[in-house]
Formats: structure tokens, C-alpha cells, sequence
């Protein structure tokens, strides 16, 4: 049985047929478990680790990406580059094993219209990369990233500023006599707490897919993730994590306290303030692993190599793509380039 997207239930990929017991419902039923993160970076050491399925594990020497897969297919080429430079990886611990994921819900012909509708919407971009659309090159992939939940109490002080008016009277360059209003600011101290709850933060444990491109993709609905079960990635790719738990816990850290930082700002009264400062104290934070659907184009133009990629379940997406200098030239620099000459003109038959 494969995770069919179209029906959203396991079925057979070769005649469609849909068994009455799903292959996950054991897994289901136990649920989605967060972890002690404490207890983990402690090296407790009784992780569950592996996919629960044989898997072959390849390592990109480009981009450094390892993909894990079934052992029945061959790789060719890297799946987040496409780089021929791939070679067995070998670890001595295996991963992690994830703790839940969240199924695929577009399907390949549905991805490969959004595809095609975000080419085409890309002015500037290449006519043969529009008629190409470079659906030929999609794959799917689940990426892994840490999700971390905290309780956080924020104290904060800071000097708040209100701001008041005088009226002060000057005289301009003429010597006519003018008022204005002058703005100046009183200075207080002022201090407060804050209380939050941090759901389901979510830090990538990715190196094959661009931060940048990830970000416009995201949010990954955590909401509707089912507890893993390796029938759920049957067919597909999936990325070991190579940021792991301890140092994806710390730029979660480094997240967090920015964003309670930001909050305290919101909190402290007046129309300014300087000199805030904030400390923070976090509990109860637990952590999982999980994985998310990807769906990828790479390819070449020219000498360049770029991506594209689509949510696999809300159909967000995001790329880089080559530009056309010449529709650059005609569509913008030629018409501003007669524009500024017909003011020019304009403003020489006025003199």
C-alpha cells in the first residue's frame, strides 16, 4: 500500500484499491507524543531511531543532502540538485526516528498546474521556461524539521518616553516671524512581566532546500499531523535531518527570545521606549521530530542552477528563476529611457 493524495486514504498504486483497515490505524491510536527536550540533550539515550522500513542512504558531495529511500530504487542524481556526484552514507547512530508527519494532500497532477500557473505568472522570466514549465523534473520529497513547545515568563524593564509639544517661534530667511510646534519626550522607568506559550515552533533540520524559498512555503499545518508510520513515505524521498536536536533546540532558543523580546516592546507603555531589557525563563519544553511534504523542481538555465518548490499540502510555492534581460530592456529601460527624454524635451521648449 502507498498514501494516496487524490483519496487521502492508503491504497494499492497499481489498481487503486482501498483496504477497509488502514495500514496506520495502529499508529494512530497511539497518537502524536512530545518528548522531554531536557531529557533528550541529557543523553538519555533511549530515543527510537531508524524509519521503521529498509532504507539506502546517499549523500550528495554538492549540496551535502542525504536522501534515504527504499532499497529497490537506484539514484541517479542528487534529488535537491541534481548533481551525478553522489556516494553511500554511512552513519554510525542511525536517525532519529520522526514522530509524526503530515500526509501528502496534492497530488502530482495538481502540483504540476500550480507549477505551470507560478511560471507563467513570472513576467520576466524566459518564454521557453514558461512553454518548458519544468514539471519534468518534479520529485517528491518529505523534509525533516523539529517542532519545540515552552512555557515562557518574560521580566522586562525599560525607560518608557511620552512625548509632549511646545510652541516656539522662529524667523525665516525673509525675516517674518513663524511658530511651530516642537516635539520632546519624558523620560520614566517603567517594568512589567509576560507570560507565553510557544506551540509547535518549528526549526528545519534541512540543508538540500534554501532557507529563504522554505520560508515562503511555510506554514506547515502541525495541527493535522498523524504519527508516523513508514507506509505514509512508501515511494517517496525523505531527507535525514542533518541539524540535529541539540543544535536546532538552541536556534529555537535564539527564536524565542527574540519573539519575547518583541512582545515585552509591545507591552511597554508610552509612546517610545529605550534601554529595554529582557529576561526570559522557559519550562515544560518538549520537542518532536516530523516530516513535511515537499515537492521539488531543480534544474539548469544556462550556467545556473535553481529551485522551485510547492507545499505538499496547502500548495504554497516559491522559486528563483532566470530573467530575460532583453523583455528587462523593452518593458522597462526603453520606455522610462523615452519617458525622461520626453520630459526632458518637454521641459526645454518651455524654457
Amino acid at each position: 500500500m502507498e498514501w494516496n493524495a487524490a483519496k487521502q486514504v492508503f491504497a494499492c498504486p497499481f489498481c487503486g484499491f482501498v483496504p477497509k483497515e488502514q495500514p496506520s490505524s495502529a499508529a494512530a491510536a497511539a497518537g502524536v507524543v512530545e518528548h522531554d527536550l531536557e531529557a533528550a540533550l541529557s543523553a538519555a539515550g533511549d530515543e527510537r531511531r531508524g524509519y521503521g522500513a529498509p532504507t539506502v542512504k546517499v549523500k550528495c558531495q554538492s549540496c551535502q543532502a542525504i536522501s534515504v529511500f527504499e532499497p529497490s530504487r537506484v539514484a541517479q542524481r542528487c534529488e535537491f540538485c541534481g548533481s551525478p556526484s553522489i556516494a553511500p552514507y554511512q552513519e554510525t547512530r542511525d536517525a532519529i526516528t520522526p514522530e509524526s508527519l503530515l500526509p501528502v494532500k496534492l497530488d502530482e497532477p495538481r502540483v504540476r498546474d500550480i507549477i505551470k500557473r507560478w511560471i507563467a505568472a513570472r513576467w520576466f522570466a524566459p518564454n521557453n521556461l514558461r512553454s518548458a514549465a519544468l514539471t519534468d523534473t518534479l520529485k517528491a520529497i518529505y523534509l525533516p524539521y523539529w517542532t519545540f513547545d515552552a512555557r515562557a515568563h518574560a521580566d522586562w524593564t525599560a525607560m518608557s518616553g511620552t512625548y509632549y509639544y511646545t510652541t516656539e517661534r522662529y524667523t525665516d530667511a525673509k525675516g517674518r516671524s513663524h511658530t511651530r510646534q516642537v516635539r520632546h519626550t519624558r523620560w520614566y522607568p517603567s517594568s512589567g512581566q509576560l507570560d507565553h506559550f510557544f506551540d509547535d515552533h518549528p526549526v528545519p533540520g534541512t540543508v538540500g532546500i534554501r532557507m529563504d524559498l522554505l520560508a515562503k512555503i511555510e506554514p506547515f499545518p502541525t495541527k493535522e499531523l498523524k504519527p508516523y508510520d513508514p507506509t505514509f513515505v512508501r515511494g517517496w524521498t525523505v531527507e535525514r535531518y542533518q541539524i540535529d536536536l541539540r543544535k536546532a533546540s538552541e536556534t529555537s532558543r535564539q527564536q524565542m527570545d527574540e519573539r519575547m523580546t518583541a512582545l515585552c516592546a509591545k507591552d511597554v507603555p508610552g509612546d517610545t521606549h529605550s534601554n529595554l531589557n529582557v529576561s526570559t525563563q522557559y519550562s515544560a519544553r518538549t520537542f518532536k521530530h516530523i516530516l513535511v511534504p515537499v515537492w521539488l523542481v531543480t534544474y539548469t538555465f544556462g550556467s545556473r542552477t535553481f529551485q522551485m518548490i510547492v507545499n505538499g499540502y496547502t500548495g504554497a510555492a516559491a522559486g528563483d528563476r532566470p530573467i530575460s534581460w532583453p523583455k528587462v530592456f523593452f518593458y522597462i529601460i526603453l520606455p522610462a529611457s523615452i519617458l525622461l527624454l520626453i520630459l526632458a524635451l518637454t521641459g526645454a521648449f518651455q524654457r
